[in-house]
């Protein structure tokens, strides 16, 4: 080998070793610390799980928890569930269960046949608690929830321990069997943790079990009037289920120790560990069930899935795609400490999805009359346009042109400011794949407003004819008016008032009374065919959808999903 050729290996191998450390660099702490578990043998697989409570939609903050969990058992070839925490029948409905499915469905996480629920478990769940009993780990208390409050203790006090807290095992046990045969009302009797009162950390002091609640139940009925708590039910889910690292966001970390110590004393040989990971927070969005719930029966939304929300059912029939949903759960990355993401990004992320597939269509949002007074009344001709310019094989189509044209009204000013390049009294404009079309003169009615503009065209100009006569500034947008379809079309803001921030000082919302225009539009033709999800790019207006809900055959309702125009830049 000569010494050139040696540096050529040499400067070979380099590259590798930095390749090979800035992919280990990049793995996220999550990664680091299953790689390790895995090294050590602590777990010879990986089996992650999503376990949603089905009390409401799920938000854009769930889909960083189930793109999470699901790209974890993904990428170390393992297991994904989806499991419904269904241990509180009095939030839970069949609704929001339907709804966490088809949401984790159309977000791609694939949990195969492995669908599970808590109240599956409650049998399993009542035998560890009947076995925390037996070993002396559990008791059943007495006192009211406000007595248990005081008994607790402060942060900075320790708490004391129940008066019942050394009933012997036989008389705890056959209480909590009379808690289940349904003796006691709502409240009358708890079984506790046996732990410690004293414990820094406040979840420690022999917290809450199972708790007596006399109610149906979606998926059980009224066989049970005793309820787990979730602290206790969800690690048994986790270690009935098999599951190695169950991934839950920080406010779970310090319920950790209770986690673990669940799970310890039931016996489980393997059992699963908890990481916690940072959750995502969006500006000037809101996220919780409780002001979505009030905004739903208020009637200030359309359903836990209007478009102004951030559920992803919300978001998916705005026109959101699931790619961009994880393009945007990727760009924000994984961390341990919380921070918030501008609704920028997201917007960012849609706009980049749909930039290369989306057919640019033209469409006219609030119409005003053009008349090309030279152009001959009965003729109606087929001008070639294309569907997207970056993207050659979406091909082109014909738009049929005539006398009467439909444009937008901020495409004319009768006293126009400097720079203004569009139609106005002695100014000519390119009509997008048409003609230069001069304003001659314009139409009002009583009150002034402008009705129509007079124009004339120059059939030299052609769009595609190599006219190289003269040049414009300005080219807008138009449809033929008597081909073209009148639909409805839904101009969305955030929900919020950003200017004065998401929460009032009373804990209202700040809402944006201007967060949804409807605007009669004229379309292309084509446009009237539009079905449910069918996505379009509206020249200088923005990307549409037609919506999955109100559209009809033949005539489509289209939501704006996002604008034209981003002020938000990638991070170098």
């Amino acid at each position: 080998m000569t010494p050139m050729q040696e540096n050529k290996e040499i400067r070979k191998e380099d590259a590798a070793a930095e390749t090979a450390a800035e992919e280990k660099v990049s793995r996220n702490f999550i990664e680091i610390e299953i790689d390790k578990d895995l090294a050590e043998g602590v777990y010879d697989t990986v089996h992650t799980r999503f376990p949603p409570e089905p009390n409401g939609y799920l938000h854009i903050g769930h889909a960083k928890s189930i793109l999470l969990n699901y790209g974890m058992a993904q990428e170390y070839g393992g297991k994904f569930n989806l499991r419904y925490d269904d241990t509180n029948p009095t939030k839970e409905k069949i609704e929001f269960v339907d709804s966490i499915r088809q949401d984790v469905e159309w977000l791609g996480a694939d949990y195969e046949d492995r669908i599970y629920f808590a109240s599956d478990y409650f049998e399993k769940m009542y035998e560890a608690a009947v076995k925390l009993i037996r070993d002396g780990k559990a008791y059943v208390s007495e006192l009211t929830a406000e007595e248990m409050r005081e008994y607790r203790g402060t942060l900075t006090e320790p708490g004391k321990n129940d008066p019942n807290r050394d009933r012997s095992v036989e008389e705890n046990l056959d209480l909590f069997e009379r808690m289940r045969a349904g003796e006691f009302a709502d409240g009358e009797r708890t079984l506790r943790a046996k732990i410690d009162m004293a414990s820094p950390n406040i979840n420690m002091r022999d917290p809450i079990l199972y708790r007596v609640a006399h109610m149906t139940h979606h998926n059980t009925g009224d066989k049970w009037c005793i309820y787990p708590m979730y602290d206790f039910a969800h690690p048994l889910e986790d270690a009935f289920e098999g599951i190695t690292h169950s991934l839950c966001t920080l406010e779970f970390e310090d319920h950790r120790p209770l986690y673990d110590w669940v799970v310890r004393e039931v016996g489980f040989e393997k059992p699963p560990r908890q990481i916690e990971f940072a959750k995502m927070f969006l500006t000037n969005v809101v996220t919780g069930k409780r002001y979505i719930k009030k905004m739903v029966e208020q009637g200030i939304v359309d359903g836990w899935d209007d478009p102004r929300l951030v559920s992803i059912s919300g978001l998916r029939r705005r026109g959101f795609t699931p790619s961009s949903i994880r393009r945007f759960v990727e760009l924000c990355g994984i961390s341990k400490s919380n921070s918030s993401v501008d609704y920028a990004m997201l917007e960012y992320c849609i706009r980049e999805d749909l930039k290369p597939h989306c057919s640019r269509m033209m469409a006219v949002l609030h119409p005003l009359k053009l008349i090309i007074d030279n152009y001959p009344e009965e003729q109606v001709e087929q001008l070639v346009a294309d569907n997207n310019l970056e993207n050659p094989e979406l091909g082109t189509r014909l738009l049929p042109f005539g006398r009467e044209l439909w444009i937008e009204q901020e495409d004319f000013m009768e006293n126009p400011p400097k720079k203004y390049y569009r139609l106005f009294p002695g100014n000519e404009v390119r009509l997008m794949y048409g003609y230069f079309v001069k304003c001659v003169g314009f139409d009002k009615d009583a009150d002034g407003n402008i009705t129509a503009v007079h124009c004339t065209y120059d059939p030299e100009t052609k769009s595609g004819s190599g006219f190289t006569g003269r040049k414009v500034k300005g080219t807008i947008h138009w449809v033929h008016a008597d081909s073209a379809a009148k639909v409805k079309v839904r101009l969305y803001e955030n929900i919020i008032d950003e200017e004065k921030g998401v929460y009032n000082e009373d804990g209202s919302l700040n809402l944006n009374p201007n967060s949804l225009e409807e605007v009669d539009a004229y379309v292309e033709p084509a446009l009237a065919e539009a079905k449910a999800f069918d996505r379009f790019q509206f020249v200088r207006n923005g990307y549409f959808c037609a919506d999955c809900k109100d559209s009809e055959e033949g005539a489509p309702v289209f939501n704006r999903i996002v604008g034209l125009k981003s002020s938000f830049k990638l991070p170098k």
